[in-house]
C-alpha cells in the first residue's frame, strides 16, 4: 500500500471560502482524483463519513487530514493528549458515549464549551444532545486515537472499572466466595470417613448415570446435524452493508501480532466498513511495540485496555466494545486464520434472520492437526464438537454454549446484555447461556477460522483446566436460582443445560472412578461384581456403547472436514481424555484459590502442516 500522505512543512493556502472540502484535498494534493472519486463512492454507497472513507484507503495521513477538517469547519485543531480535558464534563456524557461518538468535551470558553469531534461533518447529529449537556458548544477537531488516549488518560480507572461490572450482579460470577463448594467438599470427606461404602455406591451411580445422559445427548445431536437442512435462498440483495467491528484480544503476543495482521488483511469486505480493534493491556508493552511497528492498515486500529486488579480477556472485549463502531460485533482470537468470505457470510445470514437471531458462531479448526498425536486429538474433538455437536444443540433448540472465537453478535443484543462476563474465564459459554435466558438465539454458521492446536501437554493442561474451572462458575451462576433458570429457559433447555455443564464437569471429575469398571468387561475383581449378572451386563453395554459413539462422532465429523486425517486415531481419544480429568482437579482447586485467574494460553510455537483453504 503506498504511504499515506501528510501534510508538507509548508503553510498551506488558505482555504477558499464555500469551497467543498474534497475541492480544498484535490487542490493541495493530498488525495489523488481517483482517491477522491473512490472515497465520495464510497460515502454514498456504504454511508459512511467522508473523513472514515478517506482514511480506509490509506491514502491521507490521519492528523492532515484532521487538521484540513479543522480548517474546512472553522474549528480550532486541538491535541487534548498535550492539554488534558475537564473530566467534571466528559462526566456529564459518559466515556461510554464519548467512545461510541468520537467526541470529547475538552474546556470550557466563557459560557461555552470547546468539543472535539473527528468526524465533524457528523458533528450536526449530536449536537442538540451536547447542548442539552452544556449549552452553547464550539467544534474542534482531533484525530479518534487522540481522543481516545485522552479519555484513557482522564479517565482510565473508570473506563477499566466499568469494564469489570457491565453484567448486573445476579447474572455474574464476580461475588463468587466458595462457601457452597467449601460446604461441599467438607461433606463429601465427612462421607468418606464415616461411610466410605455408601458414599462409592452413590458418586458410581452417579458417573454412571451422567454417562448415560452425556451419550444419549451427543447421538441425539450428531443425528440432529446429520438430517439434511432445507436450502438456503440465494444471498439477499443488501441495500447498505454495515459496518462490522471485530475485536482481537492480544496479551503477550508480540510475536504473533504481525502474522495476525497478514491473516485479518486477507478479509473480503469493503475496507470503510472493516473496523477491526486489537486490544491490548496498557502493561503490555511488548506487544503494542510489536503492533507499533506492524505498519497497520488504517481499518486496523489498537486500543488500550486500562490496568486493573483484573486482567481477563472478558474484561478487554469490554473495554473494546465502547470503541467498536459497527451494529455487529465479532470475536477472534490471536491466532485466527478465518475464511476470507467471513465476514460477507455473518452480514448475509443477519440480513435473512430476525432480531432474535443475536449470535452467530462459525466453525473452529486448526492449521496443525498433525504436528504430533496431541494436535491430531485436539482436530477430532473440535471437528466432533463444531461440526456436530453444536449444530445438533441449535436443531434441537437447546441452549448453544458458545465458543470463544468466530463469535458475531448484534451489538444491541450485546449491549442490553451487558455485553460478557469480566469475572468468568469462560466468557463465552456464560454468554450463550445468558442470551438464551433473555430470549435470543444463537445459529451455527458454516465458514471456518483456523487456528493453532495447542498441543504442549502441559499448556494443554492449562488451557482445558481454565475451560472448566468456568464451566464449573457458569452452572453455579445460572442455578444461584433454579426456578427462574426452568421458566427462562423451559423444562427441554433446562435439562440440556444440566446435562452439558453438570454432565460433563461429572464425566471428567469422576473419570478414574469410571474407568475402573472396565475392570468389569475383563473379568478383574472390583467393588461391583456383586451386583446381579444382568445389571452388570447392562453396565457392561453401557460402557461399550457410550465408547462407540464418541468415536462413531469423531469419524463422522472428521469426515465432515477438509482435513484428511486417518479414523484410526479416532479410538486413541481416550487415552487423550486423562489430561481432561487433570485439568478437571486443578479447576476445582482453582474454584477454591483463583476463581478469577486467567491461565493464559502462548500461541505461536508451531508452524501450520495443512495449506491455507
Amino acid at each position: 500500500m503506498p504511504a499515506a500522505r501528510s501534510r508538507p512543512d509548508a503553510l498551506p493556502p488558505p482555504p477558499v471560502a464555500g469551497e467543498p472540502l474534497s475541492l480544498t484535498l484535490l487542490r493541495q494534493r493530498l488525495v489523488a482524483p481517483h482517491e477522491m472519486l473512490q472515497a465520495l463512492a464510497q460515502r454514498g454507497r456504504h454511508g459512511v463519513a467522508f473523513s472514515d472513507a478517506l482514511l480506509s484507503q490509506g491514502r491521507i495521513d490521519g492528523a492532515a487530514l484532521s487538521a484540513e477538517l479543522a480548517r474546512h469547519h472553522a474549528g480550532a485543531p486541538v491535541r487534548p493528549d498535550r492539554n488534558l480535558p475537564d473530566p467534571r464534563l466528559i462526566a456529564r456524557l459518559g466515556p461510554a458515549f464519548c467512545l461510541r461518538e468520537a467526541v470529547l468535551p475538552w474546556r470550557g470558553l466563557g459560557a461555552a464549551t470547546i468539543v472535539l469531534c473527528a468526524a465533524p461533518e457528523r458533528f450536526d447529529r449530536v449536537r442538540p444532545l451536547l447542548e442539552q449537556h452544556f449549552g452553547e458548544v464550539i467544534l474542534a477537531v482531533a484525530t479518534r486515537p487522540t481522543i481516545e488516549a485522552a479519555l484513557l488518560a482522564v479517565y482510565g480507572r473508570e473506563i477499566g472499572r466499568s469494564a469489570e461490572t457491565k453484567v448486573p450482579d445476579a447474572e455474574s460470577c464476580r461475588h463468587w466466595g466458595g462457601q457452597g463448594l467449601q460446604a461441599g467438599l467438607a461433606l463429601l470427606v465427612a462421607a468418606a470417613l464415616l461411610l466410605p461404602s455408601l458414599l462409592l455406591a452413590v458418586l458410581g451411580l452417579w458417573a454412571v448415570l451422567t454417562l448415560a445422559l452425556s451419550a444419549g445427548l451427543k447421538l441425539a445431536a450428531a443425528l440432529a446435524a446429520l438430517r439434511p437442512r432445507p436450502p438456503e435462498p440465494e444471498p439477499p440483495l443488501i441495500a447498505r452493508l454495515p459496518v462490522v467491528s471485530v475485536i482481537v484480544a492480544l496479551y503477550h503476543e508480540a510475536d504473533i501480532a504481525p502474522r495476525l495482521v497478514a491473516r485479518l488483511s486477507r478479509l473480503d469486505y469493503p475496507r470503510d466498513l472493516l473496523d477491526i480493534l486489537l486490544v491490548v493491556e496498557a502493561g503490555d508493552r511488548t506487544t503494542r511495540a510489536a503492533l507499533a511497528q506492524s505498519s497497520l492498515p488504517p481499518w486496523m486500529r489498537v486500543v488500550v485496555s486500562p490496568a486493573g486488579r483484573l486482567r481477563t480477556k472478558p474484561r478487554a472485549l469490554n473495554v473494546a466494545l465502547d470503541h467498536c463502531r459497527g451494529s455487529i460485533i465479532g470475536v477472534y482470537d490471536a491466532e485466527d486464520a478465518p475464511a476470507p468470505d467471513q465476514i460477507r457470510r455473518v452480514v448475509e445470514r443477519f440480513h435473512r434472520r430476525g432480531p432474535q437471531v443475536a449470535c452467530l458462531q462459525g466453525v473452529l479448526d486448526f492449521y496443525n492437526p498433525r504436528s504430533n498425536w496431541l494436535s491430531r486429538c485436539f482436530t477430532i474433538e473440535y471437528a466432533s464438537w463444531f461440526r456436530l455437536i453444536l449444530p445438533g444443540l441449535e436443531r434441537l433448540g437447546l441452549a448453544v454454549p458458545l465458543g470463544g472465537t468466530t463469535l458475531f453478535f448484534r451489538r444491541a443484543a450485546l449491549e442490553a446484555l451487558g455485553g460478557w462476563d469480566a469475572h468468568n474465564v469462560t466468557e463465552d459459554a456464560d454468554l450463550g447461556m445468558r442470551l438464551a435466558r433473555h430470549g435470543f438465539r444463537t445459529e451455527l454458521i458454516d465458514t471456518v477460522t483456523e487456528e493453532e492446536a495447542n498441543c504442549r501437554p502441559l499448556p494443554w493442561v492449562r488451557q482445558r483446566s481454565r475451560w472448566l474451572k468456568g464451566y464449573m462458575m457458569t452452572w453455579a451462576v445460572h442455578m444461584r436460582e433454579p426456578a427462574l433458570l426452568w421458566r427462562q429457559l423451559g423444562p427441554r433447555r433446562f435439562a440440556g443445560f444440566q446435562v452439558l455443564f453438570l454432565c460433563t464437569l461429572s464425566q471428567f471429575l469422576l473419570a478414574p472412578l469410571l474407568w475402573s469398571f472396565w475392570l468389569l468387561s475383563l473379568g478383574l475383581p472390583h467393588p461391583a461384581s456383586s451386583l446381579p449378572e444382568p445389571l452388570l451386563r447392562a453396565l457392561v453395554a453401557l460402557f461399550v456403547g457410550a465408547e462407540a459413539v464418541n468415536i462413531l462422532i469423531g469419524i463422522l465429523a472428521l469426515r465432515l472436514t477438509r482435513r484428511r486425517l486417518s479414523p484410526l486415531w479416532v479410538p486413541t481419544t481416550p487415552v487423550y481424555y486423562l489430561l481432561g480429568a487433570l485439568a478437571s482437579y486443578k479447576a476445582g482447586i482453582e474454584m477454591l484459590a483463583a476463581p478469577f485467574y486467567w491461565d493464559k494460553t502462548s500461541h505461536g510455537h508451531f508452524p501450520p502442516t495443512e495449506p491455507p483453504p
